[in-house]
């Protein structure tokens, strides 16, 4: 396999590394190093959308001729001007907090990716909704004990045991959920020059 030039994941996130990973393509990662504030008024599709294309950018600047993928997602509960964003809990008490907000309810999760090569940058906003069943705190409980996704937008993983608190899934690419939409990047990077099977 021939790479035309050099590919840099835009991200140090070890589940979209794994992710790219899958591909079987050699790859680099880069810290972007890009401010993540949010702005007012800003929907979670856009500001995914916003942030991959800096991440993109800001490393494709530090490797000229180089194929770099940005990518971000927002996770979020409720619609329009009332929903709400759902981030990284970091704590025990904070990932309850989330997922009892989340018991019975949908959560939207906007996964953005930006591919610049030789001069030209393309852009994809997956979608995918999570219907979550009714639990309770004890069930939540449970499941962070067993599988402490504090570092996951939601606090919980699908790719584990997070599967447990779900009703359904609604998604095109169910790799966006995890991170980078893995159907669109593919066809994206063949259209780069990159050989993928």
């Amino acid at each position: 396999m021939k790479l035309p030039s050099l590919l840099v994941l835009a991200s140090t996130s070890p589940y979209r590394r794994e992710l790219l990973g899958r591909l079987g393509l050699p790859f680099e990662t880069c810290s972007p190093g890009v401010d993540e504030t949010p702005l007012e008024g800003e929907s979670p599709a856009n500001r995914a959308l916003r942030l991959a294309v800096a991440k993109a950018r800001a490393v494709a600047a530090e490797h000229p001729g180089g194929i770099v993928i940005g990518s971000d997602q927002v996770a979020s509960v409720g619609e329009g001007s009332t929903s709400q964003i759902l981030r990284k809990p970091g704590t025990a008490g904070r990932c309850l907090e989330q997922l009892l907000t989340l018991s019975g309810q949908v959560a939207r999760f906007d996964t953005a990716v930006a591919v610049i090569a030789a001069g030209r940058e393309v852009t994809h906003v997956d979608v995918t909704r999570v219907h979550f069943r009714a639990f309770s705190a004890a069930d939540a409980g449970r499941y962070i004990a067993h599988e402490p996704a504090f570092d996951c937008a939601g606090g919980f993983k699908c790719e584990g045991l997070g599967v447990t608190l779900m009703a359904s899934l609604e998604t095109s690419d169910p790799t966006g959920l995890i991170g980078l939409p893995l159907i669109w990047l593919a066809g994206a990077l063949r259209d780069a020059g990159l050989t993928l099977p």
